[in-house]
């Protein structure tokens, strides 16, 4: 093995060995902050508790960012690895660790040849991806409102290591969550008509939601809704008070995700008149719909098979990534999320999810040919 791949393999079993959660990244954090220190890396001053954003390059051209994620899952690890979480019930189980040690090589090797860039690249180290709240938070610094354009990288188990996933246009989806509370009158259930039943009510909600893909949307147009959690009553013998209904709502066009907000409230609120129950809901949006650009998509091709990469299209999912925050705010700005094959037999926020750490030193290659092809292009 190379110098850099022993490197690259010790920070991503130690990050692996130490998962935190989303905003808890403080051994995370100190783990990067030491290295790029080490290597006399700059840093800007992050008013954040986690995360890190380094800085290679100089004033006078353009400016690129690179963004990876830090946390883990609260998933219990059954991988058997030698390396495996030491944090009970906390797992690296989508790929995190191999995201951070990816950027910190990038970092080492934008380094070593920091005189010749064409400008500069900022290297987000991100808390809190899982929540959601990390990639808003980072925006909302204005630490990173100069970049020209973003580049991410997340692990991809259905490729193997060589392998990159690459497509153009829309890859995940825009994220909206909804919790809805039914409110009825309880009685005894053997006297229902002296109460108002809100389970009826959330059953006929349940399938008015299911239209919202079938009848409110057109074909073409990915829409999802998922109702993913049901709760209420105490017993048997009682009609209860309240049901709870949540869930998520996932869109690819950003007219489409306004659109099938209305048509949701309109049927909750209506379905639930038509049951003499009270809908109280509250909707809460996540990150919008990650788009790849064309051009970027061309670009990396390109460096793909210089490099000897093989390049394929992942599956499509509605998955949400708040990666796409960077390219909406402060302004619409190109960006590129790629896929890094790392092999494996189980899924993403599996117990069982492994990533291949030979696939990091390739990853790094990548992107640091990226950065500086961007840099020469923009």
């Amino acid at each position: 093995m190379s110098v850099l791949q022993d490197h690259l393999t010790e920070w991503f079993q130690t990050i692996h060995q130490h998962p935190e959660l989303g905003m808890q990244e403080f051994r995370t954090t100190e783990l990067v902050k030491q290295v790029l220190n080490t290597h006399g890396i700059r840093q800007l001053a992050l008013p954040l508790e986690t995360g890190a954003i380094a800085v290679l390059g100089h004033d006078g051209g353009p400016t690129i960012g690179l963004r990876c994620d830090m946390d883990a899952l609260p998933i219990e690890e059954s991988t058997g690895l030698p390396y495996a979480s030491r944090t009970h019930g906390v797992m690296h189980a989508c790929g995190h660790d191999f995201h951070t040690a990816v950027m910190l090589g990038v970092a080492l090797c934008l380094k070593a040849r920091e005189s010749a860039l064409a400008g500069k690249v900022k290297i987000v180290f991100q808390p809190a991806e899982e929540t959601t709240q990390g990639a808003f938070a980072i925006t909302r610094t204005g630490l990173v409102d100069d970049c020209n354009l973003f580049l991410g990288l997340h692990t991809y188990p259905g490729f193997q290591p060589g392998t990159l996933g690459i497509k153009s246009g829309p890859v995940m989806a825009a994220v909206d969550w909804f919790s809805i509370r039914l409110h009825g009158r309880g009685s005894h259930a053997a006297q229902p008509q002296k109460g108002i039943d809100p389970i009826p009510a959330a059953c006929a909600t349940v399938t008015a939601l299911q239209t919202l893909a079938s009848r409110f949307s057109n074909p073409f147009s990915p829409v999802l809704c998922s109702v993913t959690r049901i709760e209420g009553g105490t017993a048997r013998n009682v009609i209860p008070e309240s049901c709870l209904l949540e869930g998520t709502v996932r869109t690819m066009d950003p007219q489409v995700r306004s659109e099938i907000r209305e048509h949701f409230m309109r049927l909750v609120t209506e379905t639930a008149r038509a049951y003499a129950v009270k809908a109280e809901i509250d909707w809460s949006s996540g990150p919008p719909a990650l788009i790849n650009d064309p051009s970027l998509c061309t670009l990396a091709r390109t460096i793909a098979q210089q490099q000897g990469l093989s390049v394929d299209i992942q599956e499509d999912t509605l998955g949400g990534e708040d990666f796409s925050e960077y390219l909406v705010y402060p302004s619409v700005r190109p960006g590129l999320f790629v896929r890094i094959g790392t092999g494996g037999n189980y899924p993403q926020h599996h117990p069982r999810f492994t990533a291949d750490p030979s696939a990091l030193e390739s990853a790094v290659h990548f992107f640091t040919s990226m950065a500086e092809a961007c840099l020469a292009k923009a």
